[in-house]
């Protein structure tokens, strides 16, 4: 059960569409419950008749794929969860009206996070099919719910400040007491499944985000048109950034409140101020894509911020780029947590900017994968743009870094820890 699925693109589709093209020819049989593609505009983005609410139709991996109901959205949070709540609670219904049967009733329901609603549903789903329940945690939640401030934040003393601060408490100890429950929580990093272990979680699994085979081994082997002889990796051009041409920084992905943008467009403006060539290219979409255009015109910033492009296309923009961008707010829980976006940066081998910490800034560092910087601190940020400006060059990639994604987070590694795991489970 997930709110985002096949045709739609983003890390939660990949993950399962990578998943479930490796698991099948293993045995395992897949059944979806998601609603029409309809992320992140939320308008529906093709009208065929397969991805109606209630059609039922094959996926391109045998997958049967049964539609729920949605809402049309916003960007707004509130309007995005309203939407979710109702994917949600059409999916149990529907579900029991599909899978029911003998020939289709599973042994394993598994709620994947995000919409946090969807755990829920397949909760219930799964007790009402006597199957085992797995709830996959893609980020750390409940404790993002205070730091991020998704049910409202005020200063304020009130009915209105006491209402968000009992809604945030029951949030957390809902989610909490229903991770509690399941036969298995499915999380993406280490350092989060010692969490939940500590919480007196009886069973966790770690399987990572992943991504596709290094292309460093293979999509960088035919050097740029600009790129010298003595380059293989096209990690550098012969004219030296910041000095004869703009520094190239790429950040690639959502545009949203968990990503510290804002920092980015104000490290840029600081940036030139000090007289330095600096190019920012901000591609993708998401709730705060205004917020941070319209910053990066008032403080006349060289920043761009440019539509979505295919996943497959981002070859060209990583091939532009001197560094690739991936920031996220310093909040706790988010050491606990890695962006996707680190595995495919590592495996492309391009250098990264860190504005991260905890475990993610951790295997950036101990595998020469790039640089770290303090979250959500533009003057770091800055100070680190303006040395390579100074330097003309960008520190190299390890080999490390894809040598590392290539032992512990491609699709293929992970397909069969999640057999291993899954398989288990079933079994018992």
């Amino acid at each position: 059960m997930t709110h985002h699925f096949t045709p739609e693109a983003g890390a939660p589709v990949r993950r399962w569409e990578a998943l479930i093209e490796r698991l099948s020819p293993l045995g395992f049989e897949f059944g979806v419950l998601a609603p029409p593609p309809h992320h992140a505009s939320g308008k529906l983005i093709d009208p065929a008749p397969q991805y109606r609410p209630g059609r039922v139709s094959t996926g391109p991996r045998g997958e049967r794929i049964v539609r729920t109901c949605y809402r049309a959205h916003s960007t707004g949070l509130l309007s995005r969860t309203r939407d979710q709540v109702v994917a949600a609670a059409s999916a149990v219904p529907l579900g029991l009206r599909h899978f029911r049967h003998r020939s289709t009733r599973p042994h394993i329901v598994i709620g994947t996070v995000p919409g946090i609603p969807s755990m829920f549903a397949a909760w219930a789903l799964a007790r009402l099919l006597g199957a085992k329940y797995v709830v996959e945690m893609r980020d750390a939640w409940p404790d993002l719910i205070a730091p991020s401030g998704m049910l409202g934040t005020s200063s304020r003393l009130g009915v209105r400040r006491r209402l968000r601060l009992f809604l945030t408490r029951m949030a957390h100890r809902s989610i909490t007491r229903l991770q509690s429950r399941a036969d298995l929580v499915v999380t993406t990093t280490e350092t989060f499944g010692a969490v939940l272990r500590e919480r007196g979680q009886r069973s966790v699994a770690v399987v990572r985000n992943g991504t596709k085979l290094p292309m460093a081994t293979h999509e960088f082997d035919t050097p740029r048109a600009d790129a010298g002889a003595s380059d293989p990796l096209c990690q550098r051009p012969p004219d030296r950034p910041g000095v004869d041409r703009p520094l190239r920084a790429l950040y690639l992905g959502t545009i949203g409140r968990a990503q510290s943008l804002d920092c980015v467009v104000k490290a840029a403006a600081i940036v030139a101020q000090r007289g330095h060539k600096l190019e920012v290219r901000i591609v993708g979409r998401g709730a705060h894509t205004a917020r941070v255009r319209h910053l990066a015109r008032r403080l006349e910033a060289p920043v761009s911020v440019e539509t979505p492009v295919p996943h497959d296309e981002a070859l060209e923009l990583y091939r532009w780029a001197d560094t690739a961008v991936i920031a996220l707010h310093g909040w706790g829980p988010f050491e606990w947590t890695i962006p996707s976006k680190v595995y495919e940066v590592m495996a492309r081998g391009t250098t990264v900017t860190a504005a991260l910490a905890g475990e993610a800034a951790d295997l950036v560092r101990d595998h020469g994968a790039g640089v770290v910087v303090e979250p959500d601190n533009p003057e770091a940020l800055a100070g680190l743009w303006c040395s390579w400006c100074e330097a003309g060059a960008v520190p190299p990639v390890s080999p490390d870094a894809a040598r590392w994604v290539e032992e512990h987070a491609t699709w293929d590694v992970l397909a069969e820890e999640y057999a291993r795991v899954l398989g288990g489970l079933a079994a018992s």
